[in-house]
């Protein structure tokens, strides 16, 4: 693991970053209601409606009770390195917990399937190019022929002249959003620092190299981006 990722992982697993993770999303990623809700619609689009779909960073659990609630003939397979956040992810759902298997570990970690559509939520921005892309060829093995992958994360212009404008802009979001700005530039900077953030171009490249088609670009909100594409 990259230490960026093993830094973010690391905050994870502490129990007050865990006990106020679910205030930070919405704070940090504009639109991430309708984000879940886009997410459920364009699975929807292939998936039947007794779909098992599989969540590669499901710590939290916004996103299982988002597409638990709106299509409740879902079953879901979650998978997060950080157990403490999957506890929470168990407590989120609440009365839907019995639909999730939740699994502590990575993609490798994951049944073999196959699944019938996958998300990855806020989460591959952690992974260096290599990892990503690994990762999301694990991600397809899973799946079933033509499944749909839903993928988004933080993805922003990265020339030397424009991504501190950029990280700029994430911050002054969270600020405007209500997060304490001294909080707030301590997350920028470990963005800045420890995030291998790439170009909405490079993380394209990167789905067709896990050997994705049809990868279509269909939410941008300042520094993030989101794609569907298929196995």
């Amino acid at each position: 693991m990259a230490d960026g990722a093993q830094h973010f992982l690391d905050s994870f697993k502490d129990p007050a970053a865990v006990a106020r993770y679910t205030e930070g999303p919405r704070r940090f990623v504009p639109g991430l209601d309708g984000l879940h809700r886009m997410t459920g619609l364009l699975l929807a689009e292939q998936v039947p409606e007794d779909a098992h779909i599989l969540v590669l960073g499901a710590g939290g659990g916004l996103e299982l009770r988002a597409l638990a609630e709106a299509h409740p003939g879902w079953r879901f397979t979650g998978v997060d390195p950080a157990g403490p956040m999957l506890d929470l992810a168990a407590d989120v759902l609440g009365p839907d917990a019995h639909r999730a298997d939740l699994v502590e570990g990575y993609i490798d970690d994951a049944p073999a399937g196959p699944f019938d559509g996958a998300t990855c939520l806020l989460t591959l921005h952690f992974l260096a190019t290599e990892e990503r892309i690994r990762t999301a060829a694990e991600i397809r093995r899973r799946l079933k022929p033509g499944a749909p992958f839903v993928a988004a994360h933080g993805s922003f212009p990265q020339g030397a002249d424009v991504r501190d404008r950029w990280l700029d802009r994430y911050a002054a979001f969270a600020i405007a959003s209500g997060g304490d700005p001294e909080q707030v530039a301590k997350g920028r900077q470990a963005v800045a620092t420890h995030v291998a953030m790439l170009s909405p171009e490079d993380d394209e490249a990167v789905l067709r190299a896990a050997g994705f088609s049809g990868v279509e670009q269909f939410y941008a909100a300042f520094t993030w981006r989101g794609w569907i594409s298929y196995a």
